[in-house]
């Protein structure tokens, strides 16, 4: 299957969408902005509520905004009808056709742009091969496993050839398994051809493991656009951070901020620590994020900064839930060794890399 246009690149200004009912309004996107560029993968990331699909509906002309402009390729699509916005969508409910073979389901959509007949035997025949469906094309959807579906949900899509390929949650119906297989087909696909892609999930693995870009969102608006790693490792805010992976936050005092970084004592330790560029010098306190499994808990039959709560034995990491004068942490660690394996009620030595700690400002 290869690409007869060039991929699109995509730009969002000031997307905004409200609702209203019974004289009470709802901002469900708030002035969001962003640019998709030729070829990227980026995924909305967020809460149920916070936005995502509205803003993918936005862009896929199934929705209007309140406010702001889309354009494609530099051209304005803002009033173009869904139809003509050379975008093709891959739902979550896979919308096949029930009535139509695999085949026919593919070729749908070549159907709709006139394509000759030759046209259309030839890309539906690539498209089987590409989605490992040979063989499936006179099947109906119901004989089709639910892998199976999805692959000719993407098969249909792709066909077309489109600018922009849309994704609403497409693999949230399916087991954890074949979830996992298929986000590396999705990604594989994706590179091989250059699409430009926008990406819909809650799934926090989803994107991380198959995104450029991610674009975390809340209550409507953009909280942060980011690599997985500078989302993960360099959050914008408290609340990134909370929902991507778990994380402790502890109130420190600022004695020092200059340059992107600072200077705190925690746990009895002073240390030198990345900082948010959102820190101001005024500041007098801020939250140092310490993920679990860059903490280390070792026992201390005398003294020790905390107390162990719980362990958590999952076979190849055990988590510990530490009593701090900081507040209750969560320790990960891996690859525990039997004999090493911490008690409730153990004294213990929490110490934190200070290399792999970030300080963050009040929300």
């Amino acid at each position: 299957m290869t690409t007869v246009h060039p991929a699109g690149r995509l730009e969002l200004e000031s997307i905004t969408r409200v609702f209203t009912s019974h004289g009470s309004s709802v901002t469900a996107v708030d002035d969001v902005s962003l640019t998709v560029e030729p070829g990227e993968f980026i995924t909305l990331l967020g809460p149920s509520g916070c936005g995502k699909t509205t803003t993918l509906r936005i862009v896929a002309g199934f929705e209007s905004g309140t406010a702001g402009s889309l354009r494609l390729d530099g051209r304005s699509i803002t009033a173009t009808p869904p139809q003509k916005r050379q975008m093709a969508m891959v739902f979550q409910s896979y919308a096949l056709f029930p009535h139509l073979t695999v085949g026919q389901n593919i070729a749908y959509g070549l159907k709709v742009q006139r394509r000759s007949r030759a046209d259309i035997e030839s890309a539906m025949q690539i498209a089987l091969t590409s989605m490992n469906l040979v063989g499936l094309q006179d099947r109906s959807p119901h004989e089709l496993s639910g892998g199976q579906q999805q692959r000719v949900a993407l098969a249909r899509a792709l066909v077309v050839q489109p600018r922009v390929l849309l994704f609403d949650e497409p693999l949230s119906n399916l087991d954890a398994k074949l979830r996992g297989a298929m986000r590396a087909e999705i990604r594989r696909i994706q590179r091989t051809l250059a699409i430009t892609s926008l990406y819909v999930t809650h799934d926090q693995e989803e994107a991380m493991t198959m995104s450029d870009r991610v674009v975390v969102m809340n209550k409507g608006r953009v909280e942060q656009v980011a690599t997985p790693a500078e989302i993960y490792l360099r959050p914008a805010s408290i609340f990134v951070a909370d929902f991507i992976g778990r994380a402790n936050f502890i109130e420190v005092a600022l004695e020092s901020v200059a340059a992107g970084s600072a200077t705190v004592t925690v746990l009895g330790r002073r240390v030198s620590v990345a900082a948010s560029p959102a820190i101001g010098q005024r500041e007098t306190v801020a939250y140092l994020m310490v993920r679990p499994e860059t903490m280390r808990v070792t026992a201390a039959p005398q003294g020790g900064t905390g107390s162990v709560l719980s362990a958590t034995f999952h076979g190849d990491t055990v988590d510990y839930e530490v009593e701090t004068s900081s507040g209750t942490l969560n320790v990960t660690e891996a690859g525990p060794e039997p004999g090493r394996l911490l008690t409730e009620g153990t004294n213990v030595t929490v110490t934190i890399d200070p290399r792999k700690a970030y300080l963050l400002p009040r929300d």
